[in-house]
């Protein structure tokens, strides 16, 4: 098949939806190769990036067999070198855990994305959910450093991916973007910058000169950043890759305190380098005297909640959420401090466990759940009934 080249940056303003913005920011970051099973709500994706990946040069776009399938082609590929994204939603995401426990294990940089939908289960197949923060974090096996990023609109699913690759490269690691239905498919107007406006980072690779036969794939001992340069598949140096706990050189060894070593620094290398992550945006917290803390679509009632809220005279604010793996612990404790939290989701309360964990108090919840946000009205009575209690 013979496809027409296109440009890496399509540069301009355009009225898009969600999943085209993540298909524009993972073009726009390098992305080479692409391997999903298609997936309500994010089928658009896989749509779409099959079109757009071989038109701009990439190796591989390919709808494949199983979820399993697609994530492990994924390990494979980021080990030949390539920038490698996959997609999903809900029940998908689930079938991907053990091959996301291994891409952190192998410390394997790939750009995960779960366009989140109602379950469990098959649940509410076309509908939008949060219920898959907790899933995030502790759905493979094991302790690993989970990293998370959520957008709120389609101008930052484009600048939120190309945030993912980037942090996956630098820190050889998987990323995921957990992006909420709604944002994935509603349409709004998206601004893709100039090519060079736009900051791309690619992983470290073995320094020139490196003793190929030699070589330890694993070897952070050097790194302020406790992130190892990767050698890749096929360029000749004596590598190996394993799941299983593994000494400097890859090669197994299943000793206690080599596992405690090899764990610590995995933990370790994500919270030295936690200034890489997007912190909170607040708005009008610094008076506030009620805090609504909200991701993604929900975000968006509860800035139009606050607003209302100030009409009437109460003093309310919003801190937004934009990463919430690892969870910015300092900045929740810091506003928790001053001020009553009211947490609103579309979930039963997961987002509320590590916020009320890390403020160190109780938060009132507003939950909805069906595949509708809360609305403005309702965060705003929530908002008013904290005022007046």
């Amino acid at each position: 098949m013979v496809v027409d080249k296109q440009p890496k940056v399509l540069t301009g303003t355009y009225f898009k939806n969600g999943n085209w913005g993540i298909v524009e920011g993972a073009i726009a970051s390098g992305i080479a190769e692409f391997f999903a099973y298609p997936i309500s709500p994010a089928s658009e994706i896989v749509e779409y990036i099959s079109f757009r990946l071989p038109a701009v040069g990439g190796k591989a776009a390919f709808i494949v067999e199983d979820e399993i399938a697609s994530i492990n082609m994924c390990v494979g590929a980021s080990w030949a070198g390539s920038k490698v994204m996959t997609t999903t939603s809900g029940p998908g995401f689930s079938l991907k855990q053990e091959g996301i426990g291994l891409a952190y294990m192998t410390e394997t940089p790939i750009v995960i994305v779960n366009v989140q939908r109602g379950g469990p289960a098959t649940g509410l197949p076309t509908f939008s959910a949060q219920g898959d923060y907790m899933q995030v974090q502790f759905g493979s096996h094991g302790d690993y450093p989970a990293v998370a990023l959520t957008p709120w609109s389609v101008q930052e699913c484009f600048i939120l991916t190309i945030e993912a690759f980037n942090l996956s490269e630098q820190l050889r690691s998987p990323v995921i973007l957990l992006v909420d239905g709604e944002i994935s498919r509603m349409m709004e107007e998206i601004t893709i910058p100039e090519k060079e406006e736009i900051k791309v980072l690619d992983r470290k690779t073995p320094p020139k000169g490196t003793d190929k036969s030699k070589f330890n794939q694993f070897d952070a001992r050097n790194e302020p950043d406790l992130v190892p340069p990767m050698a890749h598949f096929g360029d000749g140096y004596k590598i190996f890759g394993t799941g299983l706990t593994h000494k400097i050189d890859g090669v197994p060894l299943l000793d206690e305190d080599l596992h405690t070593e090899l764990m610590s620094r995995l933990f370790k290398k994500i919270e030295i380098n936690s200034y890489l992550f997007p912190e909170p945006e607040y708005h009008l917290v610094d008076d506030a005297e009620v805090v609504v803390v909200a991701t993604g679509i929900v975000a968006r009632s509860a800035l139009e909640a606050i607003n209302k809220a100030r009409e009437k005279g109460i003093k309310a604010g919003l801190m937004r959420l934009i990463t919430v793996w690892p969870f910015p612990e300092e900045a929740m404790e810091k506003v928790a401090q001053k001020t009553n939290l009211i947490v609103a989701e579309m979930s039963m309360g997961q987002l509320i466990w590590p916020v009320e964990r890390f403020a160190r108090k109780k938060c009132k919840l507003v939950s909805r759940i069906g595949g509708t946000p809360p609305t403005p009205k309702q965060i705003l009575e929530a908002i008013e009934e904290e005022i007046t209690k």
